[in-house]
């Protein structure tokens, strides 16, 4: 079988975001979300779908299938969700993870062979629509799966990103785990270089230790970085829904 023949159909990414921004919508009509404020799809990389559901000998022999479908999905929620209420994050895990000795990805250079994937998935997202990266080292039951030892691949992912890109990065996220307050973390942040249009968001806030562990984060990298957003390490999806609103106002008391 010719693999680039292969249809894989929906990968079901834009079938999910259309259904839910139509609930975005209805409550930015209601007054209840902020008329400024764009919906975010976070969508997986393809290289994570194969590393997660294909045997590794035919990885890249599916890449172009998977490539394919990838972009029909893009294309059916960039037909109905318009481009200036739009952010597209891309999750690039299994490729930074497997930089750091974790599961194998099926390329050698690993920071170039991403770069260029994901300059592909950046080059999917339509003028008007915000593109940004979130760099991951993966999060089962709140746990990485393999702890980083610094921003090192981070930083050098970032910068390898910014650099193939078709297009503009609006924002890059960096994990930041709960016990790193020490310089050796933070300090390959000396080394970004970032477009101007690029914002750095760091995902140093964590429920468990609040507002004054994430302060002690934030005086850590204060010192190798003049600017950068805050967020939470991994996300809201995966936690218990009654902490959201904690971790909101921690951000709120963070940024004050």
């Amino acid at each position: 079988i010719d693999p680039v023949s292969i249809d894989l159909g929906e990968l079901g990414y834009g079938r999910e975001a259309v259904t839910s921004y139509s609930s975005f919508s209805q409550l930015q009509k209601e007054g209840r979300i902020p008329k400024n404020m764009r919906f975010q799809a976070s969508i997986a990389s393809p290289m994570a779908l194969l590393c997660g559901f294909v045997i590794a000998e035919d990885r890249l022999r599916l890449e172009p299938a998977i490539n394919a479908a990838m972009a029909r999905d893009m294309e059916k929620l960039q037909s109905q969700v318009p481009s200036n209420k739009l952010t597209v994050q891309w999750d690039i895990c299994y490729e930074i993870v497997g930089a750091d000795g974790g599961p194998p990805i099926p390329y050698d250079d690993h920071v170039a062979g991403t770069a260029a994937r994901v300059a592909f998935l950046c080059g999917l997202v339509k003028n008007g629509a915000e593109c940004g990266i979130h760099l991951c080292y993966g999060d089962p039951g709140h746990q990485h799966i393999i702890e980083p030892e610094s921003l090192a691949t981070s930083v050098n992912f970032a910068n390898a990103i910014c650099a193939a890109s078709p297009r503009p990065i609006d924002f890059i996220h960096m994990p930041v785990p709960r016990g790193r307050t020490d310089d050796e973390y933070f300090k390959p942040l000396e080394n970004l270089n970032l477009p101007a249009e690029t914002r750095l968001i760091l995902g140093l806030v964590h429920h468990t230790d609040g507002v004054e562990g994430s302060q002690r984060r934030m005086a850590t990298a204060d010192r190798y970085v003049q600017e950068y957003d805050i967020a939470t390490e991994c996300g809201f999806g995966r936690r218990d829904p009654t902490t959201v609103t904690d971790l909101l106002k921690i951000h709120s008391k963070l940024c004050a």
